[in-house]
């Protein structure tokens, strides 16, 4: 059997011809084409839980990843979602969290020296996904829809008893001078546009 044979039957449980089960994924992948050049896409989808990796199939975005290696395409990554392994959700149905080891890492590493890579932080971006944008060869994030942080306001409060928005904590005011980020555009369509420059 297929590897995305196995990732569907994992997604979807069925008996007969009828569908019982269907457990949606926050990840969607795929091809496409930049500039004439073939590149693996790889996207977080926020209206499932946040976009957060523990929020349905993690695997999704590993595969993507291994695509990009194996085929050698450039990656792009839309973030716009969360880490989630060490969260209490995963713990609760798994049994473990995969924290500290991450399966993805292993080739967001390996990719950096084999493909371009480059990332788009698409929203309130943090731990995981955080880590996902800056791990790139090229980064960009969006004027005030965008935010990009180890951990959001609520864990800052509670940590430091420090009150900040996310724009205060992680947002492109934060980051012309931080160094994680390499673009700050004012729209969307202009930060594919710094994508498509940057792989051309």
């Amino acid at each position: 059997m297929k590897k995305g044979q196995l990732l569907e039957k994992q997604y979807i449980r069925e008996m007969g011809n009828e569908l019982k089960e269907f457990t949606p994924a926050n990840f969607l992948i795929g091809t496409g084409r930049i500039g004439g050049r073939k590149v693996v896409v790889g996207a977080d989808d926020f209206t499932v839980r946040g976009g957060a990796a523990d929020g349905a199939i993690m695997e999704k975005q590993i595969y993507s990843e291994q695509m990009a290696h194996d085929l050698q395409l450039p990656m792009v990554r839309l973030v716009d979602g969360t880490g989630g392994g060490g969260s209490v959700t995963f713990l609760e149905t798994e049994g473990h969290t995969y924290v500290p080891v991450n399966p993805a890492w292993d080739y967001v590493v390996k990719n950096m020296g084999r493909v371009p890579v480059v990332a788009a932080c698409l929203g309130s971006v943090a731990g995981l996904g955080a880590a996902r944008v800056t791990a790139s060869h090229f980064s960009v994030m969006v004027e005030e829809i965008s935010q990009l942080f180890v951990a959001g306001p609520q864990i800052v409060n509670y940590g430091v008893g420090q009150k900040l928005t996310k724009e205060e904590l992680g947002g492109s005011q934060v980051h012309r001078s931080s160094g994680a980020i390499d673009n700050i555009v004012k729209t969307e369509k202009e930060a594919f546009e710094h994508i498509r420059k940057f792989l051309s």
